[in-house]
């Protein structure tokens, strides 16, 4: 990484590992990324609706399920707090992936938590699923109700379960995502760059 947006940001209890990532030696890496392109998102943050709809249909789209998405300040500036799941390549488990994205005109600022279950999953959504019934646990998905594919949206990902499964990843990602968000501080010369601007719609 050549140039980064970034001037400050908390690693406390994290090492590096390589440039631009850092982990806590049990799974979790933390990782920020500078893109010198214009940002691929589906609406502007002004556009909170049209935004995660069309974040939840990416996601599924993608294979895997859009958990949260919010735009909030960030580092005194707009950004888009996601938490998104997606399968893992061994073909059983999940990892989950909690990030703030910080779009201007033609560039983007990316913080990532990144987590994976390990030998055992599935725990949290078998005792979710009995506690709350099978006809409680899936549901539309928020954003988009139309959307199919992907993992499904359900009642296991919701943060009110985070203190009874402390050392799941959804919980770590939750967690540390919240943690390092007040830390998060840019260069004026990124701050100063023009907005990002909605991409335009197609009739």
């Amino acid at each position: 990484m050549t140039w980064t947006p970034f001037t400050q940001l908390d690693r406390t209890g994290l090492t590096p590992q390589e440039a631009g990532t850092w982990t806590d030696g049990q799974g979790l890496l933390l990782s920020i990324h500078y893109f010198d392109l214009v940002p691929d998102l589906p609406a502007a943050l002004d556009e909170p609706e049209r935004l995660r709809e069309g974040l939840a249909h990416s996601a599924a789209h993608a294979g895997g399920g859009l958990i949260e998405a919010e735009v909030a300040e960030v580092g005194g500036m707009p950004g888009l707090r996601q938490l998104i799941k997606v399968p893992l390549e061994r073909g059983h488990g999940q990892a989950f992936v909690g990030s703030w994205t910080v779009p201007r005109d033609r560039s983007s600022a990316v913080v990532k938590v990144q987590a994976a279950e390990g030998r055992r999953t599935g725990l949290r959504e078998a005792l979710i699923v009995d506690e709350v019934g099978p006809m409680h646990f899936f549901t539309p998905h928020p954003y988009a109700p139309e959307v199919t594919g992907g993992l499904p949206h359900h009642a296991a990902d919701d943060e009110r379960w985070d203190a009874r499964f402390p050392d799941h990843p959804l919980t770590r990602v939750r967690a540390t995502l919240r943690r390092i968000t007040p830390s998060i501080a840019f260069a004026d010369e990124y701050r100063e760059r023009p907005p990002f601007a909605a991409p335009a719609t197609t009739a």
